[in-house]
């Protein structure tokens, strides 16, 4: 029985069939590689060019943060749930830290898995 953690794909360890998926299924995060302590600051999140039928689509995108420092990490951010044909991947959240950390990004296609990207921010005071 495999640990639910390896059935997740990420860019670096994905393979074999999964790699033709990866520029369209892998979340992609923009956001500052520095902030300051306590400024909020703006997170982009989106999938690629993915269809969004009911048959084939984006049905959520989950953000985690891992503090430095944090005695249990990760911190859940935000889960957002997509209806498909309606809405597209691609979701903007304001965040603010104390801590640099990682955030790490989920995203579930109902055909082709969980794919996850992370992102390194360094916080200054």
């Amino acid at each position: 029985m495999n640990r639910f953690g390896s059935l997740i794909y990420s860019p670096e360890t994905v393979s074999s069939e999964a790699l033709k998926k990866k520029e369209s299924h892998a979340p992609k995060i923009k956001a500052p590689d520095t902030v300051k302590s306590g400024e909020v600051f703006e997170v982009e999140v989106f999938v690629g060019s993915h269809p969004s039928s009911i048959e084939h689509s984006i049905r959520w995108i989950e953000v985690y943060f891992y503090e430095e420092g944090r005695g249990f990490n990760p911190v859940h951010l935000a889960t957002i749930t997509f209806t498909p044909e309606y809405v597209e991947p691609s979701v903007k959240i304001n965040l603010k830290l104390r801590k640099s950390g990682v955030l790490y990004v989920l995203g579930y296609c109902n055909l082709h898995g969980i794919w996850e990207s992370r992102k390194e921010i360094k916080v200054v005071s």
